[in-house]
């Protein structure tokens, strides 16, 4: 496998921003959320909606690329039962070992189920009915909450590996390689225009559910950067014209951002009699679609250019990072949740309890990484590792690197 720092690199920060993210989505008013604190704050959604859009769609860009720069064509069988095994057993071993904790917290706080841990564990085990609405995926008697990604991305690739021999040929890379070379506009704007597509037609009439069958817009959405990801990695030219337009695709981003928020405000100020609140409410909401498509993709190309100019250099602790990815987000919801649960009742201010239900997650994921999975054979797979450590990384002569052990 080629190694690529700056796709380990940026794919360490992009987890590092989701404990973040779940840790101020039980902070954000008026955004559902498996526990809420009592501290919420409204201003929380304008940086959370700057993120949103494309903190998932970069995890899946990232495990394109992965996939692409291991060059599995050649064994793709192989390749296929290694992903399976990859993502499916740490996906099973959290679905019953680690996510528990949130259903339970979520089912007391709303008063569908009296506290017990043990209890409930055992009886969740059994996947019995449980009271409507006692906790996200109560229909289905288990859930997979925030480990949803590892589902989604098992399916996208095996479709991939089925679709290897006709991605990889040679008609195919050619013409992957002339849109990679083609002017900014077409290189951002005919990918937005797909994704705008994809929310305009499918997001309407199958809102997303993280319940893997009937999501439709979400695997249009996410499976299009998986592939994208995919084709695009091995198009040398394009990783020349990400750098090249990296200013670019970031002042793109700044507008589409600018143009988002500021429907937003003038929603808020407008007076009533105003004539542009007479326009037709769909036009408002094309706007709105239009603009997060191409805030979407000028964010993504834009933080491969950036990341490929600054972080493609094998920084100390990179190695550490990228085998402690996997575990750490396997980890980090449950230790939020659980965490919050506890300190709630406490009352501990606006400004405490966040800190200590941060500070206690990264601890939690730090200790229980190093002092216990990365150090047990038996464990490490269950968390998505190689029963054996990875020697220290080290660059591939005459280039870079690439893939991280588990989900790339």
């Amino acid at each position: 496998m080629q190694r690529r720092h700056d796709i380990d690199a940026l794919r360490v920060l992009a987890f590092a921003l989701l404990i973040l993210y779940h840790t101020a989505m039980a902070y954000v008013d008026g955004w559902g959320f498996h526990l809420k604190s009592d501290h919420t704050a409204e201003w929380l959604q304008w940086p959370m909606l700057l993120v949103n859009r494309w903190r998932m769609p970069l995890l899946f860009l990232l495990s394109g690329i992965a996939i692409a720069l291991m060059r599995p064509e050649t064994r793709i069988a192989h390749f296929a039962v290694l992903r399976t095994w990859r993502l499916l057993l740490p996906l099973l071993f959290g679905m019953w070992v680690v996510v528990p904790i949130q259903p339970y917290c979520e089912a007391v706080t709303n008063g569908h189920i009296e506290p017990g841990f043990g209890a409930f564990l055992l009886r969740y085990w059994q996947m019995p009915a449980w009271p409507q609405d006692s906790f996200a995926g109560w229909q289905l008697r288990i859930t997979w909450n925030h480990l949803w990604y590892l589902a989604y991305l098992w399916v996208y690739t095996l479709v991939l590996a089925l679709l290897m021999p006709v991605l990889d040929t040679a008609a195919v890379r050619r013409a992957v390689e002339r849109f990679a070379q083609a002017p900014a506009a077409i290189l951002i704007g005919l990918p937005a225009l797909l994704s705008f597509g994809w929310v305009a037609w499918l997001d309407p009439r199958f809102p997303s559910t993280n319940l893997l069958f009937g999501d439709w817009y979400q695997h249009a959405k996410y499976g299009t950067v998986f592939l994208a990801g995919y084709l695009l990695a091995r198009a040398t030219p394009f990783w020349a014209r990400v750098v090249e337009l990296r200013q670019v695709t970031l002042w793109v981003a700044v507008i589409a951002a600018g143009w988002y928020f500021g429907i937003r405000i003038l929603g808020r100020v407008l007076p009533g009699d105003s004539l542009l609140r007479q326009w037709p409410e769909s036009v408002w909401t094309l706007q709105v679609m239009a603009s997060q498509s191409l805030y979407l993709w000028a964010v993504l190309l834009s933080l491969l250019g950036w990341a490929k100019v600054y972080l493609d250099r094998p920084f100390r602790w990179l190695s550490y990072c990228t085998e402690a990815v996997y575990p750490w987000y396997i980890l980090h919801q449950s230790l939020i949740i659980a965490l919050l649960f506890w300190l709630k009742p406490l009352h501990l201010g606006p400004w405490w309890e966040p800190l200590l239900v941060l500070a206690g997650t990264v601890a939690g994921c730090l200790l229980l990484h190093e002092g216990l999975i990365r150090r047990v054979a038996w464990l490490r797979p269950l968390f998505g590792l190689r029963r054996q450590r990875l020697p220290p990384m080290r660059p591939a002569a005459g280039g870079a690197a690439a893939g991280s052990p588990g989900m790339g």
